[in-house]
This record gives structure tokens, sequence and C-alpha cells, in this order.
């Protein structure tokens, strides 16, 4: 069984605390509760509203969220309330019995053009996955349902998921105009259907849990610490939207050279030795100057 892993997250209401997991614990349904008689169909929600501070208790596709009465300060429960919580997905126990008859969650996906004219974008308004995942072929996808099935399409040729949005790249034998609606339904259908993306029991992939991700970062030199927020803060946002994704990788202080990985849309783009050379490695020569003269992508 896969551990789940709770990171402690503020919102902008100071009642309110969010336990994200690693994993989804609903089909992108989301539930509220507002005392524990409403509860009966959630022993999760059941047991938080036995803690006397619990005021209302909301579940959604990948976190819990929790609103208190003012009796206490989250600083000195939040820790145990996360720890019982880990603790009862751990269990594997029912989260929230779903009536047979629920409706599907309507979702939207629409498709978005790419720098690479290989690879199409198409974005849901639900969140898809807690972490990045790339399949390059049908071979990688024994813990992705869902890449699994698409593979099927003859014109498909890799996958890129990311939080909300799945980046494809096809083979010259079909033009998007020609597949485009296609792909969107599939996605669309799959996604409301409730289907699974990514198998509970997959391996672990690069997590962007706060605690793994701060335990990297920590690890790093000084100057890998500077290239990583210069990446994260002005190229990371614009590879996203653009459908890809990078990864800084390493750091050679003597050819001071900075190795990244490159994935989705990005990845054997066409622009992406222009983007790389004129645009990345430009910004970081400039904002660190004699420490960095090389950029390259690992796989480009």
């Amino acid at each position: 069984m896969n551990t789940h892993a709770i990171s402690i997250k503020e919102t902008t209401n100071p009642s309110i605390i969010k336990f994200e997991t690693n994993q989804f614990i609903t089909q992108h349904d989301s539930f509220e509760f507002n005392n524990i008689d409403e509860a009966s169909s959630s022993p999760l929600a059941q047991q938080l509203f036995y803690l006397p501070f619990v005021k209302k208790v909301y579940i959604s596709s990948n976190f819990i969220a929790i609103e208190k009465f003012n009796i206490v300060e989250w600083k000195d429960v939040q820790n145990e309330v996360a720890d019982q919580i880990g603790s009862f997905l751990n269990s594997g126990d029912l989260i929230v019995k779903v009536s047979e008859e629920k409706k599907k969650t309507p979702v939207t996906v629409y498709a978005e053009s790419t720098p690479n004219p290989s690879v199409l974008k198409f974005v849901a308004n639900k969140k898809l996955v807690t972490t990045t995942h790339e399949f390059t072929s049908i071979d990688d996808t024994k813990y992705a349902p869902m890449a699994a099935e698409l593979f099927h399409f003859p014109f498909v040729k890799s996958i890129f998921i990311d939080e909300n949005f799945i980046s494809i790249t096809k083979f010259d034998v079909a033009e998007w105009s020609e597949i485009t609606i296609e792909l969107r339904e599939f996605i669309r259908n799959y996604v409301e259907d409730g289907k699974t993306i990514i198998a509970p029991n997959a391996p672990e992939t690069k997590s962007k849990q706060d605690d793994q991700l701060d335990s990297e970062y920590e690890s790093r030199d000084d100057i890998s610490k500077e290239i990583i927020n210069i990446l994260e803060e002005y190229v990371k946002p614009a590879v996203a939207s653009d459908g890809g994704n990078i990864e800084f990788q390493s750091y050679d202080p003597v050819e001071k050279k900075v190795k990244v990985l490159l994935q989705g849309a990005c990845s054997g783009c066409p622009s992406s030795t222009f983007t790389l050379k004129s645009g990345i490695e430009n910004m970081l020569k400039e904002m660190m100057k004699g420490k960095v003269e090389i950029v390259e992508a690992i796989n480009g």
C-alpha cells in the first residue's frame, strides 16, 4: 500500500487549514460536512468531528480542509490532526461512501497550442495528478491506465501529465485539426467518469510535497540553490503555460555548466535549443555573472 504523506497548508481564512496528501482520495469529487450527523457517509469526517474544535470538514480530490472554532490555535493542534488524518488514510478505511446514483462531476477540457507544433496541451478544470508524469511509450504505463488508453490512438507518440493538463505529442501521420476533438472528448469523458489516472500503488515520482522538496533543496550548494530559485520564479511558469516542464539536474562549478531536464512540449521542440541558449542561458549568465556559462538539456 502506498503511504499518504500529509502537508499542512495555510489558507486566506485563519480558521481554515488544508491537509494535502500526495495521492487522490476522491475521484475528483468534493464533499462538505457541517456536523457529525451530516458526516454519516464519511468515517473520516466523523472521526474528525470528535475533536472538540472542529467546526466544518471539507474533503476534496487530494486534501481535507478543516474549519475550527476559536477555542484553539492551529499552531497548537495542526501536527496532531495531520498525524490523525495520515493514520486514517494509510489504514485503507473508507473515506466517503458515494451513492451509486451520484451524477457525474461536470468537467471542462480545452485544447491549447504550444511552441512545439507536434504537441498540444489539453487543460482541465480539475486537478488530475499530484506529481508530474511523462510517458514515452505504452511500456511506461503499467500504473497509468489513462496514458495506456491514450497510446491506443495510433497517432499518440508521448504523454506528459502535470497538475491540471495533459500535453500530447503526436506522430506526423495526423494533423491536429483531424484529431483534437477526439482526444479532447476522450480526456473529458475519462475524467468525468472518475476513472483512475495514476494508480495509488504507482512508484514514487519526483514529488511536489514540500518536505521532500525542502530536503532536496537544502542538500544543494549555494549556487545550485540560486539557480533553482531563478528557474522556479522566472522560467517554470512560462514553460508550464506552454505545456511543458523544466527540472534542475546539476551544476558543474568547473565548467560553469547547468544541466536541466525538459519535459512535455519542451522536449524535442524545434525551438527548445533557441529557448535554452537565447532565453534561459542568457538569463542565468546575466543574473549570475561569472558563475554560469552554459545551459544544457540532458534530453535536448
